[in-house]
């Protein structure tokens, strides 16, 4: 299951974790996701903690105040590779600036055709596994096969 099913939260922090300009770093204990939308970022810095591959808690006042997840817990949770990322114990696993994965030769990769742009070769129907409803998942975004929500 998608860590992002696992979390209860409002469309308006859908939204907010979307097009809020996150910083994200891996941290002990977790993912610290700085909010560079703000005029003072470091003064909007909290560590989101993970438990067992999910955004579990975030040290930021709105995750103690409301009901559900807030937008930075909601924010790792989106984005897969970070979330891969925090989970690795050994810190074996990279993770590319354009957010997707560093692949070593022995792995496998998608089949694509040239002439499709460089997009998977399976059926432009097939439901992708890491889409979560109105979220698509970066490959699919990268390769065109969805577009962003607005």
């Amino acid at each position: 299951m998608h860590p992002l099913q696992q979390l209860d939260f409002s469309t308006r922090v859908a939204k907010r974790a979307q097009y809020e300009a996150f910083e994200f770093s891996l941290s002990p204990g977790g993912v610290t996701v700085r909010n560079g939308s703000h005029a003072n970022p470091e003064e909007h810095e909290y560590l989101v903690r993970i438990e067992d591959g999910v955004p579990a808690v975030c040290a930021c006042p709105a995750d103690e105040r409301y009901e559900g997840a807030c937008k930075h817990r909601v924010a790792v949770a989106i984005r897969r590779p970070l979330l891969d990322a925090a989970g690795e114990a050994d810190g074996s696993q990279s993770i590319a600036a354009d957010g997707g994965r560093v692949t070593s030769p022995m792995e496998e990769k998608p089949e694509t055709d040239p002439l499709q742009d460089g997009r998977d070769v399976r059926d432009e129907e097939e439901k992708c596994s890491e889409c979560i409803d109105e979220f698509p998942c970066w490959e699919c975004v990268r390769t065109g096969r969805k577009e962003l929500p607005e």
